[in-house]
């Protein structure tokens, strides 16, 4: 089945739950700042696990202290979709000091 694009608004609207996360083109990004470079190297582990699982992958940079993520889909021409926001709240709810632990 495929993935459509959401609407500008869709995703305004989606952003406004994911403080921290934002559009930069035709990508939504989040960088996080930790505590360590070892703390930022196992989130990066985690956030590779979570891609799998759902099957949708981001470019993830490590930092020294810092994760970026950078994600669309490339499947829908490389427009932002629901996929994007789930793998983005998925990676919130990992996140030291942003979600659940």
């Amino acid at each position: 089945m495929p993935v459509e694009p959401l609407s500008r608004q869709e995703i305004e609207d989606r952003l406004a739950e994911l403080p921290g996360w934002s559009l930069d083109g035709d990508r939504l990004t989040r960088s996080y700042r930790l505590g360590s470079h070892f703390a930022a190297t196992a989130m990066v582990v985690h956030i590779a696990q979570v891609q799998e699982e759902l099957d949708h992958h981001s470019d993830l940079t490590l930092g020294y202290h810092t994760v970026a993520l950078s994600v669309h889909t490339h499947s829908a021409g490389g427009a932002v979709t629901e996929k994007d926001f789930e793998l983005a709240r998925k990676v919130e709810d990992l996140a030291p000091g942003h979600g659940a632990h």
